[in-house]
């Protein structure tokens, strides 16, 4: 005999019965697609929370500090020959400072003055031929020759910067047997700042050369 159903008041038919288990069928699978819905919400908001957590907060820190003096002394070890450190504000950072081999070798220091001063690439040609300057700054344009500190700089100056790696500036010296070239996209007066700040330093390379 069949289920009695209290709103029938009788048995229901086979009809009715399996009416009743496909609904019933239904709503089990709609509720389980519920559950697993919620599980992938929750999942989902977990691993939004470690991604969040795991991301440094406060202030941005800066890249590491480059010791600029220390690997100075190291090159100098190295290649047996002084090279130029300009004494630069605190508040500049030094995003690289290195030795680079070539024709000729350089000793590069590259700063992102504070401020957000642009850019100043500080290079030392080591036994630097009479072409190098304008191989590394082939669209400057000679601007006037300037006494910085005790020592002659020519200046250069640059109709586009974007065609020139945005450079807008530069400052060369011959130290010795080598070139010094100061440029970038700093402020002029800046460069021309650590042109001065360079001048003993630039004085100590003609003197070892004699």
């Amino acid at each position: 005999m069949g289920r009695v159903v209290a709103e029938l008041g009788r048995p229901e038919t086979p009809a009715e019965t399996a009416a009743r288990k496909a609904e019933s069928s239904r709503i089990y699978r709609g509720s389980q697609t519920m559950r697993n819905l919620f599980a992938a919400i929750i999942a989902t908001l977990a691993i939004v929370a470690v991604i969040v957590l795991m991301v440094p907060r406060g202030d941005i820190e800066r890249p590491s500090d480059v010791d600029v003096a220390a690997i100075a002394e190291r090159v100098e070890r190295d290649i047996k020959h002084p090279v130029v450190v300009p004494p630069v504000s605190a508040d500049w950072r030094v995003n690289s400072a290195k030795l680079v081999s070539g024709a000729p070798t350089t000793w590069e220091i590259i700063y992102a003055p504070g401020d957000g001063q642009g850019f100043m690439r500080v290079s030392q040609a080591l036994e630097a031929d009479g072409g190098w300057v304008s191989r590394e700054l082939p669209t400057g344009k000679l601007g006037e020759v300037l006494t910085l500190g005790d020592v002659e700089w020519q200046s250069y100056t640059f109709a586009d910067p974007s065609k020139a790696g945005n450079i807008s500036y530069a400052l060369s010296t011959v130290a010795g047997t080598d070139q010094v070239l100061i440029f970038g996209s700093s402020p002029e007066k800046l460069m021309q700042e650590t042109a001065t700040q360079l001048a003993p330093q630039i004085d100590k390379l003609k003197e070892a050369a004699e």
